[in-house]
């Protein structure tokens, strides 16, 4: 299992393309908390990061998909899958060691935005005047929304041996479960409560403030093991 998690790193990080999902998240990202107009730390005044986590959960609807769109697909199209299944590896520790090797690659690529916290202290005033208890509860609902999101990619690539269909479907799951129960429970009158406790975004919120709520993290885990347990019930009867 160790050595079918190593070698999705490598294969992630000897591949350009990884590198520029990387670079094109952090930009997109320092864009958005340093420079854009209404969203920039400096034009708000207040030594935070809200805008940080405000955003961060939206790239992540197009980085994680894109991170996780070659994990089966790729294997299926390259004939290697079949090998990979055959080997004295059960399909579930094929299945983790993927999806754990994803979650590190995100936590690599998640961590320089760590700067802007030391940014933000330097620049208080005084300096150091800023809530880090909820810089990091909210940095930790960062992680499990991540988490949420690479299962939800995982379960993408397993449908399909094409990269790109499993990127679109990843991305739509991620925008309906994230953006598009919110609308609709808007429009569903007395069942829109229902709609928006199971998105992820109801559950993230209180998390992006810093708080963490045993209620939350226990939905985070259970979303995670369901969707992955349908991915290895797929994986398996393929």
């Amino acid at each position: 299992m160790s050595s079918l998690f190593w070698k999705e790193i490598n294969a992630f990080f000897t591949n350009i393309t990884g590198y520029m999902i990387m670079v094109v998240f952090l930009v997109a990202l320092g864009l958005i908390v340093w420079v854009f107009p209404g969203t920039s730390v400096l034009e708000y005044g207040y030594s935070d990061l809200e805008a940080l986590f405000s955003y961060t959960p939206l790239v992540f609807m197009f980085l994680i998909p894109a991170v996780t769109m070659r994990m089966v697909a790729e294997e299926k199209k390259s004939g290697t899958w079949e090998l990979l299944m055959t080997s004295p590896l059960p399909a579930w520790q094929i299945m983790l060691a993927k999806y754990f090797a994803t979650l590190v690659l995100i936590i690599l690529t998640l961590l320089p935005t760590l700067i802007y916290y030391y940014s933000i202290v330097q620049l208080g005033d005084p300096a150091g005047n800023i809530d880090s208890a909820g810089f990091f509860g909210s940095f930790i609902g960062l992680l499990l929304i991540a988490a949420a999101m690479a299962a939800i990619g995982m379960f993408s690539s397993s449908l399909t041996d094409n990269q790109i269909v499993a990127f679109v479907i990843g991305v739509f799951i991620c925008f309906m479960l994230y953006i598009g129960l919110n609308a609709m429970a808007e429009l569903s009158g007395q069942f829109g409560y229902v709609l928006e406790s199971i998105s992820l975004s109801y559950h993230y919120e209180s998390m992006s403030r810093g708080v963490i709520v045993a209620e939350n993290v226990f939905y985070f885990a259970a979303f995670i093991t369901c969707v992955l347990t349908i991915t290895w019930g797929i994986i398996s009867k393929k």
